[in-house]
């Protein structure tokens, strides 16, 4: 293909907020990295506007949640339109409303605040594999370009290209049902929260602009296939036919349909390409949930893919990526499923609501259901010594004295993306980990102000990159077999 070329380390085709998160944890890790988008500018629609709990920690251990404006915090959740308290144990309990633009405002700044360069207005045509790299063909309006790299991570989205290009293998069913939505200037109707009418599902939000969401499904009508957006018309009549309102007077600001496709890709990994977000998986978008699923990807396989690319990384540390993330995608996809039929099935399912609706007023169950939809229940398998902590976040842990760089916190600790050694409350004052650690490796090692819920029976805790417990032990611990082989795993070899 004639035209310009550019070598990189690490191509990322897509620039939305899964695939900006994407680019800066590369360029914290050291990875050279260059993002291709299709659009010309970021998105000015609001899309998903709900950040969870597990997200908000994401952000704030990178530092960015100085970046958002202060967003409204609801505790008040749903499940499949039935009211759940998400609150739960943590430092960002509940959901937070964030526009998608402002999301994918605040990571573009920070991603190319770091280095990645965002090259906007090129759209990929091919991908091929050549030995030991990976290159894509894009078309922008400066000609073709070829970008070559070690590496390509689709974070393209729920009709991905590079899926079709390399055909990779995405099973699962397509949309059976069918929600429309839109943002209207203009209008007068009642907020409605998910209100089951005998023809369809209504939901009406008025925002503080002034502006409203709409969102109507008819029960007797079937997913028509789409290759675009609706009219607004379309979403006129079937309000008109659930709710008895006209709403033809407002302006629409931006319009779209959405089924409860659900398909996931067999593999995450498929050599040098790999896959995040929506460009993985497709769900019904319920909640905010298909947002944040596609976060947490991209803050699992951001530090991992650049010790890949920068040599340092153990041979079976990249496909740790697909073992961890897969499993955690299906679940929620299933969650999702549920969500589905109980949304926007008919009078059928009313019975199955009601149970349902009983059951979430059981703190165990509302507790349950709250932490899937949070994230804050993901737990990877990650060997090691069996512990309480093992494999999952770590909590909010104050630090005393300070941490590496003045770290009052182990989110503020992890903000190096270096991970972190705890040693134990009241142990010695921070600084390099110490040298009974076996094999010197650039971890920051800080000890606790007090003994934190979980650790019990743990004096040395190590932390990955992204905040996850991957080796938990008593004090005199620190020669331990199992430590090193942990260090070897997941921070590469001394």
């Amino acid at each position: 293909m004639p035209g310009d070329r550019l070598d990189t380390q690490v191509v990322v085709v897509g620039a939305g907020p899964v695939g900006l998160l994407l680019a800066g944890e590369l360029r914290l890790g050291g990875a050279r990295v260059v993002v291709l988008e299709r659009r010309t500018a970021p998105t000015t629609e609001s899309r998903a506007s709900t950040l969870h709990a597990r997200t908000m920690e994401i952000l704030d251990s990178r530092g960015l949640l100085d970046g958002l404006p202060a967003p409204p915090n609801d505790p008040r959740g749903h499940f499949a339109g039935i009211p759940l308290d998400l609150a739960l144990p943590g430092s960002r309990p509940g959901q937070w409303k964030v526009p998608q633009s402002d999301t994918e405002r605040l990571l573009g700044r920070w991603a190319a605040g770091l280095g990645a360069e965002i090259l906007r207005g090129h759209e990929v045509r091919a991908v091929t594999g050549t030995g030991g790299y990976v290159e894509a063909e894009a078309v922008g309006d400066g000609g073709p370009l070829l970008v070559r790299g070690t590496h390509l991570v689709a974070c393209d989205g729920e009709t991905s290209t590079v899926r079709d290009l390399i055909g990779a293998d995405f099973p699962g069913h397509d949309a059976r049902r069918e929600l429309l939505r839109a943002d209207v200037a203009g209008i007068e109707v009642p907020d409605r929260r998910f209100e089951r009418l005998p023809d369809g599902l209504a939901i009406a939000a008025r925002r503080a602009d002034g502006v409203t969401r709409v969102m109507v499904h008819e029960h007797r009508a079937a997913a028509p296939h789409r290759t675009g957006a609706p009219e607004f018309g379309e979403v006129v009549q079937a309000w008109k036919r659930v709710t008895g309102e006209d709403i033809s007077g407002g302006t629409p600001l931006w319009v779209n349909a959405f089924g409860d496709t659900a398909r996931q890709l067999a593999r995450y990994r498929h050599g040098r390409v790999l896959f995040a977000g929506d460009a993985a998986h497709r769900q019904l978008p319920i909640g905010g949930q298909a947002l944040n699923l596609g976060l947490q990807d991209a803050f699992n396989l951001g530090w991992k893919l650049a010790a890949e690319v920068s040599g340092r990384a153990h041979p079976e540390l990249l496909d740790s990526y697909h073992d961890e993330r897969h499993p955690a995608g299906r679940r929620v996809l299933s969650a999702i499923e549920a969500q589905a039929l109980l949304l926007l099935g008919g009078p059928e399912v009313e019975p199955l609501r009601a149970l349902i609706t009983e059951l979430t007023g059981h703190e165990a169950v509302r507790a349950h259901l709250a932490a899937t939809i949070s994230g804050l229940d993901i737990r990877y398998d990650v060997k090691g010594p069996p512990h309480p902590l093992l494999g999952a976040r770590l909590p909010l842990t104050p630090l005393a004295p300070p941490g590496p760089d003045g770290a009052a916190t182990s989110t503020e600790a992890l903000r190096t993306g270096r991970g972190l050694l705890l040693g134990p409350a009241g142990g010695p004052d921070p600084g390099p980990a110490p040298a009974s650690v076996p094999g010197a490796r650039d971890i920051p090692f800080a000890t606790p102000a007090v003994p934190v819920p979980g650790r019990d029976g743990a004096g040395w805790t190590l932390v990955r990159p992204d905040g996850h417990v991957v080796w938990a032990g008593p004090s005199g611990a620190l020669a331990e077999e199992s430590l090193r082989e942990a260090l070897t795993r997941w921070f590469g070899p001394a």
